[in-house]
């Protein structure tokens, strides 16, 4: 009984936690970060202001986390997807196709994570949570650095790719081609499109990585 009871407590807490992770992405993704307080998390997650600061210490931290976790489920989708066995270009192809989907289906995270990567200057972290951030970010950028990496051991590109630039700009690519459509042009042809551009703009990026 004892057993069954502290089971069920720690469901309720955990369903809590995720109905202010949720209430808090929607306000920030309506209002931005700075107009969003933890009174008004509160009041979208049908909970006092106390229960908030049972869990969190800051509408910062709340933020923080919605990122860390999405990351997080990136990062395990996309291993799972590095372990095939497929050229790089092609694994560089299935990163991209997949980062893009992500974003389609959940344009509140682009927002949230943009508005981080633009004005993180205007969050106030702490330590910890600057670096549990940053540390998830990075993990998936590394990604497609191991995929650029696993492309030269096979000899498929050229050795002297450069890969911490190659990765940079893969991302860099991706995420400015998503900024640009994500939010603008007619809503059923943007899915197409941004699919259509980000694949044309990395075949182009593969082909000056290969050997001629």
């Amino acid at each position: 009984m004892k057993s069954s009871s502290g089971e069920r407590r720690k469901k309720e807490k955990e369903n809590r936690r995720n109905a202010i992770l949720e209430a808090a992405r929607k306000l920030f993704f309506e209002k931005g970060f700075k107009s969003v307080t933890v009174d008004k998390i509160a009041a979208s997650a049908e909970l006092s202001k106390g229960t908030i600061y049972l869990y969190f210490e800051s509408k910062e931290e709340i933020y923080v986390q919605i990122l860390i976790a999405d990351n997080d489920d990136f990062h395990k989708r996309m291993c799972d997807i590095i372990k095939k066995k497929a050229s790089a270009s092609n694994l560089l192809l299935d990163f991209a196709r997949l980062y893009v989907d992500y974003f389609l289906y959940d344009k509140e995270l682009f927002r949230i994570f943009m508005a981080f990567m633009i004005r993180a200057d205007q969050m106030i972290l702490n330590e910890e949570q600057d670096g549990n951030l940053m540390r998830t970010m990075n993990n998936n950028i590394r990604l497609i650095a191991e995929i650029l990496q696993k492309g030269i051991a096979s000899g498929e590109f050229l050795p002297d790719v450069n890969v911490r630039q190659g990765q940079n700009a893969i991302w860099g690519l991706l995420n400015g081609i998503i900024s640009l459509y994500l939010f603008t042009g007619a809503p059923a042809e943007r899915a197409k499109k941004i699919h259509a551009i980000v694949k044309g703009s990395l075949k182009i990026f593969i082909k000056g990585m290969k050997k001629n």
